[in-house]
């Protein structure tokens, strides 16, 4: 099998789950961040991507996409089950997002993620060339780092989390804590999106492991281990542009007009889950309804929120939930062809996603825990008008690089009321001001300077930083 200098090993083929009749696969763009910041780095480099490319079974043999070598690995159905929607999503992502939901522990989930893990180690180890550099992504693949220098030490390994670290209280609650940080520790360089996040990894190291740690090394055994922040970002370049283009203008316009021509669109972009907020967003505005504040002659709130882990019980609950207090609220305050809540469950291309954004006279983001929030950093790319007002979390990792943005704390109903308020209600200079702060910020601190910034630190010769970040 033909080897690879540069491996990128996540959960998922960031390809369509159907391949067309002539062999051709493209991207597959969600509103999950990874294949959304990966993109635009890997589609003129020669690498490999290793992951899962859906359905169960054996691997299918995939063609390249863009250049980009696909490696599949084969998960069957109790894979899929115990790995995937349940030590991951079940067990892990509950305890990274502050236990917003309860988080679930069962012996065979631990059995199934080892055993996952150590099938995507063995894929890469057979695709990545004598000291080529391998870069792990995200909470489903923790043990990789660790299981891959046992198979092969001549690799240079990276490990990023997209995901909150949590704080050592709720980390501790894992049976197999231990076992995860050593996973980690199998990279030279362990990334996280925000500082507090390294500082929990650190402390957590200390304690559990009993080794020297600081917010920036960690000492094991006669290797050093280094972590730190790296803020994953956006091709603000490549949304700005799509945003401009004449038909994506003349789409928004369309789409105002389809929306009946109010002075206000609220719009809210999500993945179905249950850290996003997206009831307590609901329940805001039910409310400045009942109170007059708003009139759904004036404003309309459109929300996106895309199914995801519908396997996953409490995803099926919290669907359930939000469909009904979406008709709810359409009913007790809707007109005929007037919905309070345009309600939207399917995905939507860039060009269409771009022109929703330009819409959107308030973004909405408030989840109640995220890494990042790419979704908001698209937002203000695609205001080439400098328009539109950002609501955002303080919870969201993008809070602490887009202080202009109107921050809010989702758990506080009031508060939220007030921020929505006051982001459909700002002085349209005041609206610019800090527009234009914030695509500065994205425009120095975009996708290839994240990559530069860890890939310079991971890849000491710095020859691949070089040939990713000016392609």
């Amino acid at each position: 099998m033909r080897q690879s200098s540069l491996v990128v090993v996540a959960n998922r083929l960031p390809i369509d789950d159907n391949v067309a009749l002539d062999g051709a696969c493209e991207w597959r763009r969600s509103p999950g961040g990874l294949v959304s910041a990966l993109h635009p780095l890997l589609r003129h480099t020669p690498a490999t991507w290793v992951g899962w490319a859906g359905g169960t079974g054996p691997a299918p043999s995939l063609p390249d996409v863009d250049g980009v070598r696909m490696h599949a690995v084969p998960l069957t159905g109790e894979d899929l089950r115990d790995h995937y929607e349940g030590f991951a999503n079940a067990t892990l992502w509950p305890i990274y997002h502050d236990a917003v939901e309860q988080p679930q522990h069962h012996r065979r989930w631990w059995d199934a993620y080892q055993r996952v893990n150590q099938r995507f180690a063995e894929a890469t180890a057979e695709v990545a060339e004598t000291g080529a550099v391998v870069w792990v992504q995200d909470y489903h693949l923790q043990l990789v780092p660790g299981l891959l220098r046992t198979l092969r030490p001549d690799l240079r390994i990276g490990f990023f989390l997209h995901v909150p670290f949590p704080p050592p209280e709720l980390f501790m609650q894992l049976p197999r804590r231990a076992e995860l940080l050593q996973g980690m520790l199998g990279a030279d360089l362990v990334g996280f999106q925000r500082a507090q996040a390294a500082h929990n990894f650190a402390q957590l190291v200390s304690k559990v492991l009993d080794l020297p740690a600081t917010d920036r090394r960690i000492a094991v055994a006669d290797r050093v281990v280094r972590i730190g922040a790296f803020p994953v970002s956006i091709d603000t370049a490549e949304m700005a542009a799509l945003a401009g283009r004449p038909a994506v203008a003349d789409r928004a316009r369309r789409l105002r007009h389809d929306l009946g021509s109010p002075d206000h669109v609220i719009l809210s972009v999500d993945r179905m889950d249950y850290t996003k907020g997206i009831e307590q967003r609901l329940k805001a505005y039910s409310e400045l309804l009942a109170g007059g504040h708003v009139k759904v002659r004036d404003t309309v709130l459109v929300q996106v929120a895309v199914p995801s882990r519908e396997r996953v019980g409490q995803y099926q609950i919290l669907r359930d939930r939000v469909e009904r207090e979406v008709g709810r609220i359409n009913g007790e305050f809707g007109r005929v062809g007037e919905p309070a809540i345009h309600y939207l469950t399917q995905p939507f291309d860039r060009a269409e996603l771009a022109a929703l954004y330009r819409v959107a006279d308030v973004m909405a983001v408030t989840p109640l825990r995220d890494g990042m929030n790419l979704v908001a950093k698209e937002y203000v790319a695609a205001r080439v008008d400098d328009a539109g007002a950002l609501l955002l979390s303080e919870f969201a990792g993008a809070a602490a690089e887009l202080p202009q943005a109107y921050l809010v704390n989702p758990h506080d109903l009031e508060g939220l009321k007030q921020g929505l308020l006051a982001a459909l209600r700002a002085d349209p200079a005041d609206v610019r001001t800090r527009m234009r702060a914030m695509r500065e910020h994205l425009h120095r601190h975009d996708i290839r300077a994240w990559a530069r910034s860890y890939l310079s630190t991971l890849d000491q010769n710095g020859e691949l930083v070089t040939h990713l970040t000016t392609g």
